[in-house]
């Protein structure tokens, strides 16, 4: 397999080192501290001998990189002397660039000044920056100034780019991914494996005998060298031999002398130049004698190709005819009508596809394999491939199989469907016949059993007669489902057409008939027991009742006639629950009563079967109603009298206990005198009465309602009532004068609430119009405009709040007079009102005086700081303007001179806009008549007259420097389109076509299109030169013969590169879109080997940690995104490769169509190769999020541990503010428990997630949950069900248990917060 290496910059840090070490060669050493003095000496010599290796290996660099240049530069006849100083103008950089990449790079500038060199090296680091070269500490200067290593680095460089990046190796695994180095270093111990005292394992010590090089030529070419008479000992004649053969029988240049290699330390980059050199000769060496050898098998493989073409026609022709005959045979749907015609159908379809289909499908799979191998000849041929003619192709074989197939199938189907239909009528027919003669059985006996009635004469016989009868139902119930199930036997039978469904139908029926008649006689036998056992029920109820009342007329008579009524309210009450009890239990027993009349009456109004004589019946009723009349009529009435009783001693009562609580009242209100000293405590005391009032009014109902009471009693006249008027009429005055009291407190105290709240509003309002005096009255004007301005957003903020508090000011005086006389007619009040109306009036003046002042300072500050800034930008443009001398040649005129004088006028019109804003300023100051209007308009007259100065000299300067500017420039640039031209068609004229030559044919298509894109570009620039120099003719008549000459010697040019560009393009048009087509696979053979390696490296490797998971994923993203772009060139290579089979364009090469199959197969496994990646990642992307979150919800048993310890160690607090503090640590630390159980709750459902999707790391998150679980048993709170040993220590006390322990005296939280 062909691996490509991935290109990785080999040695780049080694490179950049020595680029950033040239940085600080001019650097001063720093001083030895005192302590460094003794081995002063050791490290001096030390440093010497380090910058002499330096120096020696620099020289030896040098000396090889001159030579590897010299040996590319030969192919465009150029030649470089001095490393260092010939590659500081640029040119022979460029011409290198060009040589290895076989790309035009930007025509050098001409002219030997510095500029011109800088910016030719910068076309050429620009140039490799495009070709992915990381330079980095290299600039153009660098190498202008001859920098030693910096220009050793750059050459370095561009051998890693475009000599060691492109080599390919032959490795087993291809899944290998190696660095550039890592991969000539293979390449090299692959040659020279079995060599004698060769062992290749670096680019340093391994080269020193000679014999590694001896090697390597002599494995490619053993005629050239003879290698077993070299010796390791003569290090010296084997590195001379070996140089000297490459260099005349191989044509390699000699980059290195035996001096350079047989050292201690060779130099690594200077050997691994040489030896890439190598590379590349063999491998071109090997690729042409593989050509040769593909051409020689072609003919003999034609004849062959169609005698078997021949055969597969013949084959499936017969294939295809048995099909078609089989397909009507097998497709016929009708079978037997018994089930042993079925089973002898079956057999014979059975032994079709045993026997002759499998031969058939032999058949056909050999004809498959010989389409392949057809195809595959061809393909290898690189012939058209065989199509088949129409009917007998692979798809139309498979299509009449897949045709042959179902009818199969559908055969199969219906004859094992019918063969199970067949057995399935057997069994039923069998099963519902040995059903049908057990149920006809069942049913003559248990009709016969429910035909007798034998019930009995009292309520046990019945009884018994009737669990009898229950048991007979539920036997015939259970045997339903029996019945039903026979049925649904013979509805089966029936429908799938059994053959003798006649006789099943016939047994069917007569079942049924027997079953409705047996349900009947059970029904109506069941209705007479019922009705026999609620009767004997209803007389057993009787007796029990009239056993009741005669018990009850022997002991309860001598209560319910007694005339003792009670003599207080606690034994009213006694007597009247006694005699509640009476009452309920004969009301209980009168529903109860009533209840068993009637249904005793109903049963004698019975039509037909009757279980008793009806006038027994109607004598037993008589008998129980007149028993419970008399007992109801005793119990009425002394009802009644037991009521009265208590009424009158309940309303005594009451009106006794409101007498007491008015009296109080009293006494509490007249003897209050005192209404508060300040708002807080008025409302505290209007608190209190509010709650006396509304007490007062919830007794107010009660008494009226015993007052009522009262006076019913008295209209009675049941019992003697003596004093019972005079008593109410005393509580009612009592009451009177208890409201009237409350009334005359509530009105003082509401008069005090307001005249408090009054003083208080004024303060606070006073209080502030003086702090808003003190800011509004200060001299403080600012000293610039930030600070100005600063001051007046205060100042904005203050006049606003003045404004809000205006209505506050004047709602003073309503509050004044909706205060009590004995406050708003003080003089003291009257007084305050008008301070506070003058100290407001004061403010509002004073802060609109400030703000006026302000605003003038603001406006003066911000012209000054506008004026200020446009006269320096004016003193420097003016400066240099007037020290500014205009070159009268173009070469003279620098770019920062150019680009300095057109940045110009956008910087004026950027002031001009300025000066404008700075003239509408002045103006509106002295419009508005500002104090220091003088001064301004004196400021604003300096700056308009320099400012007009100015304008006129940029004018002066700008005409003459584009009066030479116009003639230099087109001159100049005549003279280089006229080079370019010539220069072009040279290279035209020297570039040779070669048709077996596919490097020769790809390096002129690369210099062919290069040269057509740069004439596309020049052409519409030559006639923009003919129009610009007829109109510099005219402008300038002087110089007019000069500008047309130059135009008419360029159209020569012109025409002449023309003609021979034509003559090129003719010679290339047939080998052009072929060579396109090579390029485009190449490459993209080249990418996708390397993104297969980028994908498949990482097989094994999966991230650690969740940052990982994440940069993995992404950069997989990323290569995805790479794919999508590719995805359209994939699409253009199959396009093109069908237009050149379809063109037979001839293929002096490997065969396309293997690197065609090589690219699909290499297609689809880099797409199945990403996704099984990113399922991986994915899996572990999500399993480390898992951990996130465990980790997250993890409680650490020592942070629980040290809370329970502080709990249960600290000792109570003694205060209610240490009170409070415990109870919100303990609330603080109860919600950080709560939050961190429903954290492990999340993970825990996530990792049971992860588990049912079987996660790559399943048995880890199995691990994770377990631990989860642990924490949260270890830092659960025990539940009431656990006990605490009496041994251990108590669990800490909760936030209520300290606070109910050390006060428990203590009110409510609520209280103690008000």
């Amino acid at each position: 397999n062909m691996t490509n290496v991935a290109p990785v910059q080999l040695d780049n840090q080694e490179a950049q080192q020595q680029l950033s070490n040239a940085r600080w060669e001019g650097t001063d050493p720093p001083q030895p501290r005192p302590w460094e003095e003794a081995t002063a000496t050791v490290k001096l010599f030390e440093c010497s001998r380090i910058k002499a290796l330096a120096d020696e290996r620099d020289t030896v660099q040098k000396k090889t990189f001159t030579k590897w240049i010299n040996s590319h530069l030969g192919q465009v006849s150029c030649r470089i002397g001095d490393l260092y100083t010939d590659l500081r103008d640029g040119y022979l950089l460029t011409k290198l660039l060009e040589v290895l990449s076989g790309e035009q790079l930007p025509k050098p500038t001409r002219g030997r000044m510095r500029i011109h060199s800088l910016e030719n090296v910068d076309k050429a680091l620009q140039f490799l920056k495009e070709q992915r070269v990381h330079l980095e500490n290299v600039g153009s200067h660098d190498i202008v100034d001859g920098n030693h290593r910096l220009t050793l680095g750059l050459i370095w460089t561009v051998i890693l780019r475009f000599q060691i990046q492109v080599i390919k190796i032959e490795t087993e695994d291809s899944r290998e991914t190696r660095s550039a180095k890592d991969a000539l270093l293979l390449w090299c111990q692959m040659k020279t494996a079995g060599y004698p005292e060769v062992n290749i394992q670096n680019f340093t010590t391994s080269w020193r005998d000679g014999l590694a090089f001896s090697a390597l030529i002599h494995k490619h070419r053993p005629d050239i060298i003879d290698f077993k008479k070299l010796t390791k000992s003569n290090a010296v004649y084997n590195l001379q031999h070996a140089f000297n053969t490459a260099e005349q029988q191989l044509g390699l240049a000699k980059l290195l002398d035996p001096e350079d290699v047989n050292v201690e330390h060779p130099d690594e980059k200077s050997v691994l130049t040489y030896v890439v050199s190598f590379y590349h000769y063999f491998s071109k060496m090997k690729a042409l004698a593989v050509e040769g050898k593909r051409i020689g098998k072609v003919l003999d493989q034609v004849l062959e190709i169609e005698k078997i073409i021949e055969r597969y026609e013949s084959l499936a022709s017969e294939l295809l005819e048995w099909i078609e005959i089989t397909i009507p045979f097998i497709t016929n749907q009708k079978f037997a009508n018994s089930l042993s015609g079925v089973q002898q159908q079956l057999q014979a379809f059975t032994a079709f596809c045993t026997l002759e289909k499998p031969l058939k499908f032999q058949e056909k799979g050999n004809l498959e394999v010989l389409l392949f191998s057809i195809q595959s000849k061809l393909r290898a041929n690189n012939r058209k491939l065989y199509i088949p003619k129409e009917g007998k192709s692979i798809s139309d074989i498979n299509k009449a199989w897949t045709r042959l197939e179902k009818a199969e199938h559908e055969r199969e189907v219906a004859l094992r469907t019918e063969l199970i239909r067949q057995e399935k009528l057997e069994l039923l027919a069998q099963r519902f016949d040995h059903k049908a003669v057990m149920r006809e059985t069942w049913l003559n006996e248990n009709q016969r059993l429910v035909s007798q009635d034998n019930f009995g004469c009292d309520l046990p016989a019945v009884e018994a007669a009737m669990k009898k009868h229950e048991a007979i139902e539920a036997d015939i119930s259970s045997y339903q489902e029996r019945i039903q199930v026979m049925l649904v036997l013979a509805q089966e039978v029936e429908s799938e057409g059994y053959y003798d469904s006649r006789r099943i139908l016939a047994q069917k029926d007569n079942i049924l008939r027997q079953w409705g008649l047996l349900t009947e006689l059970v029904s109506a036998r069941r209705t007479r027991l019922e009705q026999n056992v609620a009767l004997q029920k209803i007389f057993q109820e009787m007796v029990y009742m009239i056993d009741w009342m005669e018990d009850l007329q022997v002991w309860g008579l001598p209560r319910l006639a007694s005339r003792e009524f009670g003599k207080h309210l606690l034994e009213v009450e006694d007597l009247l629950q006694k005699h509640s009890l009476l009452e309920a239990d004969l009301s209980a027993q009168q529903d109860r009563l009533q209840a068993l009349n009637a249904a005793a009456l109903k049963f004698s109004e019975l039509q037909g079967y009757q279980p008793c004589d009806p006038q027994i019946i109607c004598n037993r009723v008589s008998h129980v109603q007149g028993c419970q009349e008399r007992l109801q009529e005793l119990a009425s009435k002394r009802r009644k009298e037991l009521e009265a009783s208590r009424q009158l001693w309940s309303f005594l009562q009451e009106v006794e206990e409101a007498e007491a609580w008015v009296r109080e009242k009293e006494r509490i209100l007249s003897s209050s005198q005192s209404f508060g000293k300040d708002l807080d405590s008025v409302a505290k005391l209007l608190s209190k009465h509010n709650l006396l009032l509304s007490e007062l009014s919830s007794r107010r109902s009660l008494l009226q309602a015993a007052m009522r009471q009262g006076e019913q009693a008295l209209l009675r006249k049941r019992f003697s009532l003596g004093s019972v008027q005079e008593k109410i009429r005393d509580v009612r005055l009592h009451w009177k004068k208890l409201e009237g009291l409350a009334a005359v407190h509530l009105q003082k105290l509401q008069g005090a609430l307001s005249f408090h709240q009054f003083s208080a509003d004024t303060d606070d309002l006073v209080a502030w119009l003086q702090d808003a005096y003190r800011l509004v009255s200060s001299d403080d004007f600012g000293h610039d405009e930030h600070s100005t301005r600063s001051l007046v957003k205060k100042h904005k903020g203050v006049m606003q709040e003045i404004d809000k508090h205006r209505a506050a000011v004047l709602a003073l005086r309503k509050q004044l007079a909706a205060l009590a006389p004995e406050y708003h007619e003080t003089m003291e009040v009257q007084i305050r009102i008008v301070e506070v109306e003058q100290l407001y009036e004061e403010v509002a003046e004073v802060a609109v005086l400030r703000c006026q002042w302000l605003q003038d300072a603001l406006a003066v500050y911000h012209l000054f700081g506008e004026v200020n800034a446009c006269e320096i930008w004016l003193d420097e443009k003016e400066q240099w303007l007037n020290w500014m001398e205009v070159p009268e040649k173009l070469e003279d005129v620098e770019p920062p001179f150019q680009c300095r004088f057109e940045s110009l006028d956008q910087e004026m019109n950027s002031l001009m806009g300025r000066i404008l804003d700075v003239n509408q300023i002045v103006q509106q100051l002295v419009d508005e008549g500002h104090p220091s209007s003088s001064e301004v308009r004196s400021c604003q007259d300096h700056l308009n007259s320099r400012w007009n100065r100015v304008v006129e000299l940029v004018e002066e300067k700008k005409n003459h420097l584009g009066s030479i500017l116009k003639i230099q420039n087109y001159l100049l640039e005549c003279s280089e389109i006229k080079s370019r031209i010539r220069e072009k068609r040279k290279a035209i004229e020297c570039t040779q076509y070669s048709s077996g030559d596919l490097g020769s044919v790809l390096s002129l298509q690369r210099h062919l299109s290069t040269i057509e894109a740069a004439l596309v570009l020049l052409e519409p620039r030559l006639v923009e030169l003919q129009q610009e120099g007829e109109s510099l003719a005219t402008i300038h008549p002087t110089q007019a013969m000069e500008v047309l000459m130059q135009f008419e010697e360029i159209s020569e040019e012109w025409e002449a590169l023309k003609k021979t560009l034509q003559g090129c393009e003719d010679s290339l048009t047939v080998a052009s879109r072929l060579q396109q087509f090579i390029q485009d696979l190449d490459s993209f053979l080249t990418w996708l080997v390397k993104t297969q390696a980028a994908v498949a490296s990482p097989g094994e490797q999966l991230p650690g940690d969740l940052s990982e998971a994440e940069q993995l994923l992404h950069q997989h993203a990323l290569l995805k995104e790479e794919i999508s772009r590719y995805e359209e060139d994939y699409a253009k290579i199959q396009a093109v490769n069908d237009v050149l089979v379809l063109e037979e364009a001839e293929l002096p090469y490997l065969s396309l169509q293997q690197w065609l199959q090589k690219l699909e197969v290499g297609w689809n496994k880099l797409l199945e190769s990403w996704e099984h990646r990113r399922e991986l990642l994915v899996q572990a992307h999500i399993f480390f999020l898992f951990l996130r979150d465990a980790k997250q919800a993890e409680v650490s048993p020592s942070l629980a541990l040290l809370q329970e310890t502080t709990l249960a160690h600290t000792e109570l607090p003694t205060t209610v503010e240490g009170v409070e503090k415990a109870i919100k640590k303990q609330k603080e630390f109860m919600i950080i428990m709560e939050l961190q159980m429903q954290k492990t709750t999340v993970a825990l459902k996530a990792g049971e997630s992860l588990i049912r999707q079987g996660n790559l790391y399943s048995e880890r998150v199995k691990d994770k949950m377990e631990t989860l679980r642990l924490c949260r048993l270890h830092n659960r709170a025990p539940g009431p069900e656990k006990g605490i040993d009496p041994g251990e220590k108590a669990p800490p006390a909760s936030p209520r248990e300290i606070k109910n322990s050390c006060f428990p005296c203590l009110p409510p939280s609520g209280a103690l917060r008000s």
